[in-house]
């Protein structure tokens, strides 16, 4: 599996939002493999990091978000669906998995009913040690183009997650303890 040729299925290469994505992505894959090294302990599957951590964002391009790019008709926070849907079509459904379930730390279905978000209503929480290394890789990283290189401190990722709401907070730092993150 090639994921830079799937992305390539869906973005000109000498497009924004495909310099954006890929930059954004492989500096998130990066990340979690350095995070899925300091835990042998849980046998992460650093080949399917790798490859899921490229294309955890590949939906990004069918919302509505023009600091990166992207011209779609669908709010941001439904890039995670998206991608799902994308990546099932192209047969890879343990990956579409990471993309549903990469959003922020997770989302709940009583953060979705409450917020009445535009998205399914289930648990979109992440699951396997892969799922939750991607996840919380991701937190460090901003798809920003002022950004795009900058890895967050633990700080701004708290103060971040604080405007959400404590329990995201929370589901970070027990990340940061297990993942060893200091």
């Amino acid at each position: 599996m090639n994921p830079l040729k799937i992305i390539e299925k869906y973005y000109k290469p000498e497009s924004k939002a495909y310099k954006i994505l890929v930059r954004h992505s492989a500096l998130v894959a990066k990340k979690a493999i350095e995070i899925a090294k300091r835990v042998p302990e849980f046998n992460p599957d650093l080949k399917f990091i790798k490859e899921a951590a490229m294309l955890h964002d590949i939906g990004i391009y069918l919302t509505d978000d023009p600091e990166i790019y992207c011209y779609g008709d669908k709010e941001y926070i439904c890039h995670g669906i998206l991608g799902k849907e994308i990546l099932e079509k192209e047969g890879f459904p343990k990956h579409a998995k990471v993309c549903e379930r990469h959003i922020g730390v997770g989302i709940s279905v009583e953060e979705i009913e409450k917020e009445n978000l535009p998205i399914p209503k289930h648990d979109m929480n992440p699951i396997s040690i892969e799922e939750q290394i991607i996840c919380f890789a991701d937190c460090f990283f901003s798809k920003t183009p002022t950004r795009l290189k900058q890895e967050k401190s633990l700080e701004q990722i708290k103060n971040g997650l604080t405007t959400l709401c404590e329990d995201k907070v929370k589901k970070f730092e027990a990340w940061c303890t297990l993942f060893k993150e200091n």
